[in-house]
């Protein structure tokens, strides 16, 4: 058992709001100065490259907490002096797993179509009840979608680095088996994390390779998806549809292609809302500061390696 240790917790950057510093001391321990800090909850969404800097001038730090799941952005600050958590692990697994949800069924019900109509109209989608649907991914959204999708009677498929059983999933496999996955598929949801081998996972092969009337679903990273084959295929009806929490590039421009597409549905990154953040990622705050006080190990933890 491992012993407990001084915990001295500092909040940043300067102004950061007052419900991350309430979750610290929910965890038992004392918002210090982060001169004086050795763990430092980290809650800004916007200025990776301020962190590096904060890092710099105060070598004291020992465990950095970020507020997100995916950490590409903290990558090039991150190394194995220091210990490293994220948001990943079930902090925003619900929310987000709630959206993909909606914008799968929102796809193969046809309601986005039905939205933009101004007359009644013919008949069109498809039931998502029995359907086969191939998730890409195996972290916390990833099993909160499945889980979700169980009422559903569908035969899922996941798609991960590592293969082991899931619940409520009926084969799992590698990349190697992508598109064999992709190609029984009635829908794909993209729910992993952004690395090396998940950047352009889905570009032409992976799309002609998918059912005509399939829709995909990305509440991962805009880069899973080659945004230029995206726009073709749904120009050539290659596929049935994309509902996307999430582009390359982000935010989408205005007059972009894939605004002008009635099988094509764009949400802005609100897999997790604002008001969402302070009770779901305090929540991990206050848990992992009370762990790191009784020098037990964190949640989510970080692989550099991984790159998640």
């Amino acid at each position: 058992m491992n012993s407990p240790r001084t915990a001295r917790i500092a909040v940043g950057p300067p102004g950061s709001p007052g419900w991350a510093s309430d979750a610290v001391v929910a965890g038992g321990c004392e918002v210090v100065d982060i001169a004086d800090a050795n763990g430092l909850i980290w809650v800004d969404y916007q200025q990776s490259g301020l962190l590096g800097e904060v890092l710099g001038k105060h070598p004291n730090i020992e465990w950095v907490q970020l507020p997100y799941a995916g950490i590409e952005e903290y990558l090039p600050y991150i190394s194995d002096d220091r210990l490293w958590t994220s948001a990943k692990g079930g902090v925003y697994s619900g929310p987000v797993a709630e959206l993909a949800i909606a914008l799968l069924l929102g796809g193969m019900r046809y309601t986005y179509g039905y939205a933009r109509k101004h007359q009644w109209s013919e008949d069109a989608g498809r039931t998502i009840i029995g359907s086969r649907v191939t998730v890409l991914g195996g972290g916390g959204i990833a099993q909160t979608i499945i889980d979700m999708l169980q009422p559903f009677d569908c035969h899922i498929t996941v798609v991960r680095r590592h293969i082991q059983p899931m619940r409520g999933v009926a084969t799992v496999v590698d990349s190697e088996h992508l598109v064999d996955a992709l190609a029984n598929a009635d829908a794909v949801v993209m729910a992993m994390a952004l690395t090396q081998e998940t950047t352009a996972m889905i570009g032409r092969p992976e799309l002609e390779a998918m059912s005509p009337h399939a829709w995909i679903v990305n509440v991962g990273r805009g880069k899973h998806i080659d945004t230029d084959a995206l726009v073709w295929a749904l120009e050539n009806n290659i596929i049935g549809g994309a509902a996307l929490d999430v582009t390359d590039p982000e935010p989408l421009p205005q007059g972009h292609p894939l605004w002008s597409f009635d099988n094509c549905v764009i949400t802005p990154h609100v897999g997790n809302t604002a008001d969402m953040v302070p009770a779901l990622f305090g929540q991990r705050i206050t848990a992992n500061v009370k762990l790191y006080a009784a020098g037990q190990p964190l949640m989510g933890v970080v692989d550099p390696t991984l790159g998640y």
